[in-house]
């Protein structure tokens, strides 16, 4: 019985060591695997245990990017540049001062606007309706400023029809100088800014000027004319709120009666007025009253 069990004792010991060899052969398989994978990955830039897929969401956008870079290179992009130079004749020079001169009243423009339109009763007057009404940021500046800026155009649109017929479109049919387009161009706006300055506004400033008292409006210098101008538009956009303030401080004067006498003096009166002075204004048609007042007020 001996020399059976040792036979299968060495039978059974011949299987576990063949055994151990396939599984040897399997890891070492596994190791060259690991090895090409790893080889890969370093060739490809990616980290060793990812996928090939996994640097395709960083090269698409890569690659767009290169394709965007090569397309703009092929394109011709402008090129500026400010420099000085020889004036070939006195037309150069012309050009560049007229071009200095365009600049400055570009820039000016604003106060331009200002200054010698209707637009600072306008926006004044519109100012004012709002702190009336109570409401604080309906509507918005921005709103008012735009429906202050068409209105200045609607009010000014036959001023400034005269301004381009008789001096801008001869200036650039090169028909008259800028000196004489200016002078003509300003005789418009003269005559509107004359029609709503107030005597006593305009005395105001030729005293102050000390200046010799003109005989006619043509010797009115216009740095003596915008300045009184302006405060005759701010005199009438003050009374014209005065004016829109009284129905309103009526109904803020009422509320607060009502609030004390109910013994409701912690309620603040501006929460209870301000649904009845919205509710007034759009029964009344304030919108339409207040634009039609505006306009009619300008001669």
């Amino acid at each position: 019985m001996r020399p059976g069990l040792s036979g299968l004792s060495a039978g059974s010991a011949g299987n576990l060591s063949g055994i151990s060899g396939t599984e040897a052969a399997a890891n070492g398989s596994r190791s060259a695997a690991d090895g090409i994978s790893y080889a890969a990955a370093r060739a490809t830039g990616a980290a060793p245990g990812k996928s090939a897929r996994s640097w395709l969401p960083v090269a698409l956008p890569l690659a767009v990017l290169a394709l965007t870079c090569l397309s703009a290179r092929a394109q011709v992009l402008p090129k500026l540049s400010v420099g000085f130079d020889k004036a070939s004749g006195p037309q150069d020079v012309a050009v560049t001062l007229e071009l200095v001169a365009m600049l400055t009243v570009l820039s000016l423009a604003p106060s331009i606007l200002i200054m010698m339109t209707c637009f600072t009763r306008i926006v004044v007057v519109l100012g004012f309706l709002k702190q009336a009404l109570g409401t604080q940021n309906a509507p918005p500046n921005q709103m008012l400023m735009g429906l202050s800026l068409f209105l200045t155009f609607f009010i000014m649109g036959p001023t400034f029809n005269r301004v381009n017929d008789e001096a801008l479109q001869p200036y650039l049919a090169k028909k008259i100088d800028y000196k004489v387009a200016i002078d003509k161009g300003m005789a418009p706006m003269r005559e509107f800014m004359l029609k709503q300055v107030n005597e006593k506004d305009l005395a105001l400033m030729v005293r102050i000027s000390r200046s010799p008292t003109p005989k006619n409006v043509e010797e009115l210098s216009n740095t003596t004319l915008i300045p009184a101008f302006c405060i005759s538009e701010l005199r009438s956009s003050f009374i014209i709120g005065f004016l829109i303030y009284i129905p309103f401080l009526v109904i803020d004067m009422v509320v607060s009666s009502v609030l004390m006498s109910m013994g409701m003096m912690m309620l603040p009166p501006v929460m209870i007025s301000t649904p009845f002075k919205l509710i007034l204004f759009v029964l009344v048609d304030g919108w339409n009253l207040v634009i039609q007042q505006l306009v009619t007020s300008f001669r």
